[in-house]
C-alpha cells in the first residue's frame, strides 16, 4: 500500500466542523484501507527541545484554521512570506509516547504524526504576497491529500485537494474571506493539483463551471459520518431519559437546529417560521456563533428570554456524544441552509433516525434524497407548513425516520471507504480511468479512477 499524507489543518479544531469531520473520517478510511497515514500538523513546537512538549503541542492544537485570519502588518507579511518559502525544510516526526492523551479526533490507529511549525499560517502569508504555493518536502508520501484549499504542495507526491464548495464566490455576503485572495488561491490550486476532489455533484458542477476545470480532473466522492456509532446499542428509553434531563423535553418533543450560527445557515428565517407555525414543541438551537452572527445571536437571546425558553432555547456548543443524543431525541431536525457543499447535519440526522426538513437548493437534495421534506429556504411560510405537518402526524414522523435510515446507508463509512479505495488506486496507477461522478448506491462498489493533471 501507499503512504498518504493528510493535513491536520481542521482536524485540530476542538469544536468540530464539517471539514474537520471530513478530515478525521478520511484519515481513518485511508488507514482502514491499509495505507500508511501521516497527519501533518503545524504546532508551535520550537526548535529542538523536549519531545514530550512537542507531543503536548499536537494535543493543544496551537495553530489551526483560525491562524490564517490573524493577518500581520506589511513587515510581518514579508517575514511570513520569506519564512513560508523555507517552512517545508523543518518537518519532523513527533513520536507518540502514550503519556499524552490526544483528543479523540486526533487518534488514528497506526498513523504517523508529523509537524512543520506554523506551516499553515506561514503558507497563507506567503501566498498573499507571492501568489504561489509553498513547497514542502513531504516525509514518506506517495500522495498528499489536502482536505481544505491550502496554499501548499508536497514535492515528489501526487497532490490532491478537496474543495468542499465555492460558497465565498456563490454567496460572497455570507463569508469573511478576502474574495480576491480566495479566487486567486482556487485558481492556483486547480491549475497545479494532480486532482480535485469534492463532496457533491452540485459542488463539482460549480468547480468545473466557475474555475474552468476540465471535467476529468474533478471527482465527487461524497463523504460519510460515524455519528451513529456513538448511539449504537443505546435504547430509546435511555435517550428519552437523557434528553428529558438535559432539555426538560420529552422524546420527539422538540425541534432541533445544529451547526455554526452564520449567515448562510438562515437561522433568523428558521426562528420566524417556527414561531409562525404555532408549534407546541420548542426549537432547540445548538451551535457556536460564527462570523457575521451578531444579529442572529441577539435575536436568539432576546426570544429565549421572553418566555423563559419555552419556544426558543440556545445551548451553544455541545460535545459530540451529547449532540448525538440530542439529535436522536428530536422530533425533527430543521436545516434550511441557503447553500451547502454537502450538508453534513442532514446526513447525521438521518443516520440517527431523526426526520429532516431541509432546503431544496445546492447539494442538499442530493444528500436528503426522498427521505426528507424539502422547502425553499427563503419561504418562511413553506418552512412553517413543514413544521406543522410534522406536528400533527406521528405516522409521517415515523415514516421519515425509516426512510432517513435507508438513505443514510448510501453514505455509510464502508461505501465511502470503497469509493476512496477506487480513487486512490486510480490516481496511483493501479486502476483503469473513470467517469468522474460517483453514483451513491447502497453497495460498496469502488469509485472510478481519476485522471491526473498532465505533466
Amino acid at each position: 500500500m501507499s503512504a498518504v499524507l493528510i493535513d491536520a489543518y481542521n482536524i485540530v479544531r476542538p469544536h468540530g466542523t464539517g471539514v474537520a469531520t471530513y478530515g478525521r473520517n478520511l484519515a481513518r478510511a485511508a488507514a482502514g484501507l491499509g495505507h500508511e497515514v501521516g497527519l501533518l500538523f503545524a504546532a508551535r513546537t520550537g526548535r529542538g527541545g523536549d519531545p514530550l512538549l512537542h507531543e503536548i503541542a499536537l494535543a493543544e492544537g496551537e495553530e489551526g484554521a483560525g491562524a490564517a485570519a490573524r493577518k500581520p502588518g506589511l513587515a510581518g507579511q514579508v517575514a511570513l512570506a520569506a519564512r513560508g518559502v523555507l517552512a517545508g525544510r523543518r518537518i519532523e516526526e513527533i513520536a507518540l509516547s502514550g503519556e499524552v492523551i490526544l483528543p479523540p479526533g486526533l487518534s488514528v490507529p497506526g498513523a504517523r504524526y508529523w509537524n512543520a511549525a506554523q506551516l499553515y499560517g506561514l503558507a497563507h502569508g506567503a501566498f498573499r504576497l507571492s501568489g504561489r504555493l509553498t513547497r514542502i518536502t513531504a516525509p514518506r508520501a506517495d500522495l498528499a491529500h489536502w482536505t481544505y484549499p491550502l496554499p501548499i504542495a508536497a514535492r515528489g507526491a501526487a497532490n490532491v485537494y478537496t474543495l468542499h464548495d465555492l460558497v465565498p464566490l456563490r454567496l460572497p455576503h455570507t463569508t469573511a474571506d478576502r474574495k480576491r485572495t480566495y479566487l486567486a488561491l482556487m485558481r492556483r490550486i486547480v491549475r497545479e493539483a494532480d486532482h480535485i476532489l469534492t463532496v457533491s455533484d452540485h459542488s463539482r458542477a460549480d468547480i468545473i463551471r466557475i474555475l474552468g476545470v476540465e471535467e476529468g480532473r474533478v471527482t465527487n466522492l461524497y463523504q460519510s459520518t460515524d455519528i451513529a456509532a456513538l448511539m449504537a446499542g443505546v435504547p430509546e428509553a435511555q435517550i428519552a431519559r437523557e434528553v428529558e434531563g438535559l432539555l426538560g423535553a420529552p422524546m420527539r418533543g422538540y425541534y432541533l437546529f445544529f451547526g455554526a450560527i452564520e449567515p448562510k445557515k438562515n437561522v433568523a428565517r428558521l426562528i420566524e417560521a417556527h414561531l409562525a407555525s404555532g408549534s407546541p414543541h420548542p426549537l432547540v438551537i445548538v451551535g457556536a456563533p460564527g462570523w457575521g452572527s451578531a444579529r442572529d445571536v441577539a435575536l436568539i437571546e432576546q426570544l429565549a428570554k421572553l418566555d423563559g425558553g419555552q419556544r426558543i432555547r440556545w445551548l451553544g456548543y455541545l460535545p459530540r456524544q451529547t449532540l448525538a443524543t440530542v439529535i436522536a431525541g428530536a422530533r425533527g431536525v430543521l436545516f434550511p441552509s441557503l447553500y451547502e457543499g454537502f450538508g453534513l447535519p442532514v446526513l447525521e440526522a438521518m443516520a440517527l433516525g431523526t426526520p429532516v426538513v431541509t432546503s431544496n437548493t445546492s447539494s442538499l437534495p442530493e444528500v436528503a434524497g426522498e427521505a426528507a421534506l424539502l422547502i425553499d429556504p427563503l419561504d418562511t411560510r413553506a418552512l412553517a407548513q413543514a413544521i406543522q405537518s410534522l406536528d400533527g402526524d406521528d405516522a409521517a414522523v415515523a415514516q421519515l425516520s425509516r426512510a432517513g435510515l435507508v438513505q443514510a446507508e448510501r453514505f455509510s463509512a464502508a461505501a465511502y471507504r470503497a469509493r476512496l479505495a477506487g480513487f486512490y488506486a486510480g490516481l496511483l496507477g493501479t486502476a483503469p480511468p473513470p467517469s468522474r461522478s460517483v453514483a451513491v448506491t447502497g453497495d460498496d462498489a469502488p469509485a472510478p479512477a481519476p485522471t491526473a493533471r498532465a505533466a
